[in-house]
């Protein structure tokens, strides 16, 4: 593994194509995983406080 530019570093032999794709990939993934909990507990929360302003006017 010695590259002798930074191109050469990008283009990893000619697979380069594959090797940031899958990094960018699983960058993606990790991100989602992250995320998405994140914006249901939000959603949750916010329908709670609907549903509990609901019950108060009653």
């Amino acid at each position: 593994m010695n590259f002798s530019s930074f191109s050469e570093f990008i283009a990893m032999g000619n697979h380069g194509l594959y090797v940031w794709t899958a990094y960018g990939i699983s960058l993606a993934v990790l991100l989602l995983n992250v995320a998405l909990p994140m914006l249901a507990r939000r959603r949750y929360l916010q329908e709670e406080a609907r549903r509990l302003r609901r019950e108060e006017m009653k």
